[in-house]
């Protein structure tokens, strides 16, 4: 028997509350392993969600609204991403058509303002300046999305998420083409960027100079800082989704609805996530961050990779 669509929905949405520190714990504990420290355990990002939850907040003196507002925007941007795209069932749900592709990169976007617009609020030197690298990287980044999405677009014939991962599905040729090959190697350099990762940002880097999506939070305490910790684990959980479930492998997703199938969409989303998961970590231990003023360059190997795609598409990629 198959469960009604409304839960479904908020099986998605729950997938993303629980599972999503667990991914940012493995990488970690991962990351400890393989450099040979003893490291963190894989539900220290629980542990931490939990000990910001129950303390008290301390508040810069002058901030606005847009201080306390901007935690509970960005946990619910991400919340409603997990809305529009197939996390668990390959068919679209109530919500399902709601947004495209593009919709849920506006969320994204709506996050990370919020976020921004709270560093500089704060008055905090350290947060302006997180907020300020941030907005730069961002100005960066989102070209080389919209070209890979408008690359998906082109060959699936739709920006809707469910529907590109079903042309996909129907179309090993279209999977293997060049054009689809480019843009997947754009996105997941994109995703290194987004989730602060090497080459462009040390996750475990306490050096504030350094510091670009961390530094922005400095100032929040108490729950407002739980929900940007969380907010920041769940934002990783929906890119790799994106990446394994729409542009990679979008098979093993739940095409009836039932318990036991959805059951295994769950597994095997988390098997595909360990997997970009453990290139995360290899690329992270065999690389140095790079200097500030060298990001542009990275960022510009993904811009000219996902501009590749849609002149290979034009050119016989498809």
């Amino acid at each position: 028997m198959a469960l009604p669509p409304v839960v479904l929905q908020a099986l998605q949405v729950l997938t993303l509350l629980i599972f999503s520190p667990l991914i940012t714990g493995v990488i970690s504990r991962a990351e400890a392993i393989l450099q040979a420290r003893k490291g963190p355990s894989v539900f220290q990002p629980y542990y931490d969600i939990w000990k910001y939850l129950r303390k008290s907040r301390s508040t810069p003196q002058g901030v606005s609204w847009i201080y306390f507002l901007a935690p509970y925007v960005a946990f619910a941007s991400y919340m409603s991403i997990a809305m529009l795209i197939p996390v668990l069932t390959s068919f679209p749900l109530p919500l399902g058509y709601m947004g495209d592709i593009l919709g849920g990169a506006f969320l994204f976007s709506l996050a990370a303002f919020f976020i921004a617009l709270a560093g500089l609020d704060s008055g905090s030197p350290y947060s302006g300046l997180g907020a300020s690298r941030a907005m730069m990287v961002s100005v960066l980044a989102e070209p080389t999305l919209i070209f890979v999405f408008f690359t998906v677009a082109l060959i699936s014939k739709t920006d809707l998420p469910y529907v590109m991962g079903e042309s996909l599905r129907n179309s090993w040729a279209t999977v293997f083409s060049a054009s689809h090959v480019l843009s997947i190697a754009a996105f997941f350099l994109m995703i290194l960027v987004d989730t602060g990762r090497i080459p462009i940002e040390s996750s475990s880097s306490t050096l504030e100079f350094g510091m670009i999506d961390e530094a922005r939070i400095f100032e929040h305490s108490g729950p407002e800082m739980a929900l940007l910790k969380w907010g920041t684990a769940m934002k990783q959980f929906l890119l790799y989704v994106i990446f394994v479930n729409v542009l990679v492998f979008p098979w093993g997703l739940s095409a009836d609805g039932r318990p036991l199938t959805v059951f295994l969409a769950l597994v095997l989303l988390l098997a595909k996530m360990m997997v970009v998961a453990a290139v995360v970590v290899g690329i992270e231990s065999s690389f140095a961050k790079l200097r500030l003023l060298k990001i542009p360059e990275f960022m510009g190997a993904g811009f000219i990779l996902s501009v590749l795609a849609i002149v290979t598409f034009y050119l016989g990629g498809r």
